[in-house]
C-alpha cells in the first residue's frame, strides 16, 4: 500500500480523474521546506511600481489615478482576449472572474504582494509597423485595484500569452489548420498564481463541472475576501493558504466536497510555497513537484500548468471527454487517453495548444446515451 488516498470510485467524473501515486517521501520534504506562516512565496523584491512609462521598448505606458493603477499595453500579435482569459473561469457565477455588459473582464488574485482586482478592458487591434509591412498589434488597456495591482498589472502580458512561443507548431491536420487559422488570437498564457489554479482543478476531479462549480463558489463567497476596488458586487479574492487549511470538515460537507478532496486542498495549502515555485520550473520538474502531493495526478498537474505556467504541451490526460473529442476530430473515431497521446505526438511541445483548438471547434462525437448525472455529496 502506498498510503496514497485513492479518489471516490463512485463519483462520476466530467473533467478527469486523479489519485495517481505520490512520490516517496514528497509531501515530507515539500512541507519541511514550505515558506512562510501561510504558504506564501516571498514578496518579489525591487521596485514594485508599475512597468516601464510609455515609449519603452515593451510598448507599455502606466499611471496610477484615484480609479486605480493603469496599463496600456500594445500587444504585438493579434489576441483574442475573451478566449485567452476565459480558461480562468470556472463557470459564469465564478466570484473570482466576471464579465460585464460593457465586455470588460474582472479577475481577482491572491498576489505576493497582496490581493487585487484587475479590469481588463475589450481590447482592440492596431497596425504598426511600415505601410508595406504592417505588424498585428493589439492594444490592451487595465486597471487594478488593491495592494496587489502594481503586481497584477506586471504580470499582464504574462496572463495573455507574451510568452507563449508558437514557433514549430505547424498543424499538418486539415482540421487543425483551419482551428489554428480561425483562432489566431487564442494564446496559452500564464496567471503565475498556483494555488489558485490548483484548488478549483481538484474540485474538478472526478465529479461534473456544475457540482465543481458550485463548491467553488460556496467557499470562495464563505472564506474569500471582498474584491478590492469597484469590481463588480460578490467578487471575492481567492483565501490564503492558511485559511484553506482551516476549513472546518461541516463546510467542506456543505460546499458538497468530500474528505479525499478536502484533504488533497489541505495538503497542498500547507506546501504553498513550495507550489508556487514551479511557474519558473521546467515542465518536467513542475508536473514531479506537483504530483509528489497525494491526490494530485497526471490530470491536476496537466490542468494547473496549463493555467499557472502557461504550458503549451501539458495535456489533461485522464479528462472525461477529451480523449473522444481529440479522437473524434483528428481520426474520425472515439479514442482512450493512448490513443489522444499517440493522435497529438506531431505535436510535441504543443499538444495542449492542439487539444485546445480541438475543444474551441466544438467538435464531439455523437451522444449515445443520458449524461452523467450530479451527485451532490451534501446529501452523504
Amino acid at each position: 500500500m502506498s498510503g496514497v488516498p485513492e479518489l471516490a470510485a463512485a463519483a462520476v467524473t466530467g473533467d478527469g480523474e486523479d489519485g495517481q501515486p505520490a512520490a516517496a517521501g514528497g509531501e515530507s520534504r515539500l512541507r519541511a521546506a514550505a515558506g512562510g506562516e501561510d504558504g506564501r512565496p516571498p514578496a518579489a523584491s525591487g521596485d514594485s511600481g508599475l512597468p516601464a512609462a510609455a515609449g519603452g521598448e515593451d510598448g507599455r505606458s502606466a499611471g496610477a489615478s484615484d480609479t486605480g493603477r493603469t496599463l496600456e499595453w500594445r500587444a504585438p500579435f493579434v489576441l483574442d482576449l475573451p478566449r485567452t482569459l476565459g480558461v480562468h473561469a470556472r463557470g459564469r457565477g465564478d466570484p473570482a472572474y466576471q464579465v460585464t455588459p460593457d465586455g470588460s473582464i474582472w479577475r481577482t488574485a491572491l498576489t505576493p504582494e497582496g490581493p487585487g482586482t484587475l479590469r481588463v478592458a475589450p481590447a482592440r487591434p492596431a497596425l504598426a509597423g511600415t505601410a508595406a509591412e504592417p505588424a498585428p498589434v493589439t492594444v490592451v488597456r487595465a486597471a487594478a485595484w488593491g495592494p496587489g495591482a502594481a503586481w497584477l498589472l506586471r504580470e499582464l502580458p504574462g496572463m495573455l500569452g507574451a510568452d507563449d512561443d508558437r514557433a514549430g507548431f505547424a498543424p499538418a491536420h486539415p482540421l487543425l489548420r483551419e482551428l489554428s487559422a480561425r483562432h489566431p488570437g487564442v494564446r496559452v498564457g500564464r496567471s503565475g498564481r498556483v494555488l489558485e489554479a490548483l484548488v478549483p482543478a481538484v474540485l474538478e476531479q472526478k465529479v461534473v463541472g456544475a457540482e465543481a462549480r458550485r463548491a467553488w463558489r460556496y467557499l470562495l463567497l464563505k472564506f474569500g475576501d471582498p474584491a478590492p476596488g469597484p469590481a463588480p458586487a460578490g467578487m471575492r479574492v481567492s483565501p490564503p493558504p492558511r485559511t484553506w487549511c482551516r476549513i472546518p470538515s461541516w463546510e467542506w460537507h456543505r460546499a458538497g466536497v468530500e474528505g479525499v478532496r478536502a484533504r488533497t486542498i489541505i495538503a497542498a495549502a500547507e506546501v504553498a510555497g513550495r507550489l508556487e515555485e514551479i511557474v519558473t520550473m521546467p515542465p518536467a520538474d513542475a508536473d514531479r513537484r506537483l504530483r509528489s502531493l497525494p491526490g494530485i495526478g497526471v490530470w491536476t498537474s496537466a490542468e494547473v500548468r496549463q493555467r499557472a505556467c502557461g504550458d503549451a504541451d501539458a495535456v489533461s490526460v485522464g479528462d472525461y471527454h477529451l480523449p473522444s473529442a481529440v479522437g473524434w476530430a483528428l481520426a474520425g473515431r472515439v479514442v482512450d487517453d493512448a490513443g489522444m497521446l499517440e493522435l497529438l505526438a506531431p505535436y510535441a511541445g504543443h499538444r495542449h495548444r492542439a487539444a485546445r483548438l480541438v475543444e474551441l471547434g466544438g467538435i464531439r462525437p455523437p451522444r449515445r446515451g443520458p449524461r452523467m448525472s450530479v451527485r451532490d455529496y451534501r446529501a452523504f
